[in-house]
C-alpha cells in the first residue's frame, strides 16, 4: 500500500517506517504536525524542526502542518488537512503510525482517515514493549532521549545515546517505577540520529538542556549531516 507516514523523528515513528518497508508497503511521504502545546496527548513535540534532516537522509518528501489552536480538535483538523494534501499530491492510500497501545491516538488517527477514505497501518500495535526496545537497538537504530517526565528517569538520561545495556536498565527502571518501557505514556521522548533507513547520520553540534528536578528536555540547536562510512 502507498502510505503517508506520520513522522515525529522519534524511535517509534521511524521504526514503523522501517517495519512497514519490510512488510511490503511503499512510503510516499512523511507527515509532521507541529502541536501548539507541549502537553499534546496526540502529537510529539521536542526537536520537531530537526525532522527535516531525517527526511533528507531518508530521501522522502515531507509535509509539515502547524496546529493553530490549543483545542484538541485543531490537531485532528491539521492532520486531516495534511493527509488530504498527501492523498492528492502523492496518491497515498493510507497512513502509517508508530502507535503501540495508545487507544486515544489510534482512535484519532482512524477518525482523521475515515472521511478521506484512507486506510491505517500500525505495524507496532500491541508489540511486547521490552522485546521491542531490544529489537530497535539490534536493528541498528541509534537514538537519544530528548525529554523525560517520569519518576525513575533523571537528568542523566537527557541526550543519552541508548545502547543495549541502557535498554536493560530502562526495563528495570520501568518495572521498579511502574512506567511504560516504550515511553508511549509520555514518560520520555526520543530522536533518531542514525538507522538503516538513513543514507548517513546526524551529528549534534550544540544543544540546550533544561531540568526542573522532575522533568527535563534536551533541545538540539545545531546539527550536521554526516555521510555513512
Amino acid at each position: 500500500m502507498k502510505l503517508a507516514a506520520l513522522f515525529s523523528g522519534g524511535k517509534d515513528s521511524t521504526f514503523a517506517i522501517f517495519k512497514a518497508g519490510l512488510d511490503g508497503h511503499a512510503i510516499q511521504c512523511l507527515v509532521t504536525i507541529f502541536p501548539k502545546s507541549e502537553e499534546s496527548l496526540l502529537l510529539h513535540h521536542p526537536n520537531l524542526r530537526m525532522t527535516e534532516m531525517q527526511a533528507l537522509l531518508m530521501g522522502k518528501p515531507q509535509i509539515e502542518a502547524t496546529v493553530d489552536s490549543l483545542e484538541p480538535s485543531s490537531e485532528v483538523a491539521a492532520l486531516r488537512k495534511a493527509l488530504l494534501f498527501a492523498k492528492e499530491r502523492f496518491g497515498v492510500e493510507g497512513i502509517l503510525h508508530g502507535g503501540i497501545k495508545s487507544v486515544f491516538q489510534k482512535r484519532n488517527f482512524e477518525e482523521a482517515c475515515a472521511d478521506l477514505g484512507l486506510g491505517v497501518v500500525a505495524p507496532l500495535w500491541g508489540i511486547e514493549e521490552k522485546e521491542y526496545l531490544r529489537l530497535i537497538v539490534r536493528s541498528g537504530f541509534r537514538f537519544i532521549i530528548t525529554s523525560v517526565s517520569s519518576g525513575g528517569l533523571d537528568k542523566s538520561w537527557l541526550g543519552k545515546l541508548i545502547t543495549a545495556g541502557d535498554v536493560e536498565d530502562l526495563i528495570k527502571l520501568a518495572a521498579r517505577h511502574g512506567i511504560n518501557p516504550s515511553f508511549e505514556g509520555g514518560e520520555a521522548e526520543t530522536f533518531v540520529i542514525g538507522c538503516p533507513l538513513f543514507s548517513g547520520s546526524i551529528k549534534i553540534l550544540a544543544h540546550t538542556t533544561s531540568w526542573d528536578g522532575y522533568r527535563g528536555r534536551f533541545e538540539i540547536t545545531e546539527a550536521a549531516l554526516e555521510e555513512r562510512c
